[in-house]
């Protein structure tokens, strides 16, 4: 299953990069179109939300259920038990046997995959139109009926075990970015490895997958999606006679999750590492994520990281590439997506015989003058023309868009919100974004992470002094 581990990364969901030149004509299309028009929603009795997105392109249909629930909502000890159960959900129900849910979906000409993140854990089929009475009968059925046997646990544990080992830490760069997540993150749950750490995968068992299960699955704590060749009554008449006849959970408690703390220095990770490459400098900040933000916020932020940190034309990539040739490669992100909070990201690796401690001090210009400047009108305008454009190729694809509102909707966010992003990224000024990167890159809100190659394996972790800035600056 695709487990998400991209989270671990940053990695936000891929979109296709549009041409500058393709921009304009772009935000033409979205104003011809608006996005308003594309879904509908409505309750089912049992409090399962349904969104239904038409596409008439091709007889083709992408059914996605996602649950509110994820990684951050583990009971303490259980860690990895979100995406555990990810798994166990492909073994079988008295309808289903054990391993035949993905087989039947390919028999009938489909696909279909699940990932976990910290806040949502999602299904997902793509199928000809006419069978999509099928596929939602099957994910209604596993909602409901899930049947697991001590082999069924055994084995898949051991597969998660070997899925962390392979993808973890064996990856210098994954532990450090693990390592990073754990010192961000002091008390929150999102600084815990979605994958799970390794000696409480051991401990976890049928009995704690079948809790977690019976807690969380359920109607109404979960959203269908459906986007492709249909339209919404039909839909209504499918999931009535499918995810209808499935009673709610009383027993949905909502997430209840520890608050992150005040934090009052900044952190340094390092990490030696005989397997790393090359040296690698990282760095983490806090912020509001799009659900968690106020008004205006989250857009400010988003243009931002693009015109500071998103590809060759980036500010980051300019100064330490082109210019300074501090680096061979800089970049960052805004991750964006989650219930409670965020996080923007600055990264660079070295050139030849750069340490460290210059590539770090390098980062540290670029911030320092985001912090205090801002950015240009003209970064501001190249930003949000590629974005837009970037947007109007999303809605192109009827995956991306059951993605784009799946995770929206299920962190607490209205087809409204969804819908009116691209007008809200319209009205961000230069002002916007200055304000938002002195409220956000803070110093004593910041995780940096050293990957270092070393004929040995060491590593280190510890506060900081807090940050000094020179005269004249903020």
């Amino acid at each position: 299953m695709v487990d998400q581990l991209g989270a671990l990364f940053d990695a936000r969901l891929p979109f296709l990069l549009a041409c500058a030149s393709l921009a304009s004509m772009a935000v033409a299309v979205a104003a011809e179109k608006p996005s308003s028009e594309r879904a509908t929603t409505f309750k089912l009795a049992n409090g399962l939300d349904v969104v239904v997105i038409p596409d008439h392109r091709a007889p083709v249909v992408t059914q996605m259920i996602w649950y509110k629930v994820g990684a951050a909502d583990e009971p303490p000890g259980s860690s990895g038990i979100a995406h555990f159960l990810e798994h166990l959900m492909f073994k079988g129900t008295a309808t289903i046997p054990s391993g035949q849910f993905s087989k039947i979906v390919a028999r009938n000409g489909g696909e279909d995959n699940a990932f976990t993140n910290h806040d949502v854990t999602a299904y997902f089929q793509r199928v000809a139109k006419d069978r999509l009475a099928t596929v939602m009968a099957m994910e209604a059925d596993r909602m409901a009926n899930l049947r697991l046997t001590e082999d069924d646990v055994v084995t898949e544990r051991n597969v998660i075990l070997e899925e962390r080992r392979s993808r973890v830490d064996n990856d210098p760069g994954a532990i450090l970015q693990e390592q990073m997540m754990a010192a961000l993150y002091r008390n929150h749950p999102y600084g815990i490895p979605i994958i799970g750490w390794e000696h409480e995968i051991e401990g976890l068992d049928r009995n704690d997958a079948l809790t977690y299960y019976k807690r969380f699955y359920a109607p109404n704590n979960a959203i269908l999606i459906v986007a492709g060749d249909v339209e919404p009554d039909e839909v209504k008449k499918l999931a009535e006679e499918t995810y209808g006849k499935i009673k709610p959970n009383p027993n949905v408690n909502g997430r209840a999750r520890r608050k992150e703390p005040e934090h009052f220095a900044p952190v340094k990770v390092t990490l030696e590492d005989p397997r790393a490459g090359r040296t690698t400098v990282q760095r983490y900040y806090l912020s509001p994520s799009y659900a968690s933000a106020p008004a205006g916020e989250a857009e400010a932020l988003d243009l931002l990281m693009r015109a500071a940190a998103s590809g060759p034309v980036s500010r980051i990539y300019k100064k330490l590439v082109v210019e300074k040739k501090k680096a061979a490669n800089a970049g960052g992100w805004y991750s964006d997506s989650g219930l409670d909070s965020g996080r923007l990201g600055f990264y660079a690796i070295a050139a030849e015989g750069v340490s460290a401690d210059d590539l770090d001090q390098a980062i540290k210009s670029v911030i320092e003058d985001l912090r205090e400047d801002g950015i240009s009108q003209a970064e501001l305008d190249r930003a949000r023309a590629s974005y837009l454009a970037e947007f109007v190729y999303t809605q192109d694809s009827q995956s991306r868009m059951a993605r784009h509102y799946g995770w929206r909707l299920a962190t607490g966010m209205t087809i409204r919100d969804v819908e009116n992003w691209p007008e809200r990224l319209k009205r961000v000024t230069v002002e916007d974004v200055r304000e938002v990167a002195r409220k956000y890159l803070v110093d004593k809100n910041s995780v940096t992470g050293y990957l270092l190659p070393a004929p040995e394996y060491t590593g280190s972790m510890g506060e900081t002094p807090a940050y000094v800035p020179v005269k004249g600056k903020s």
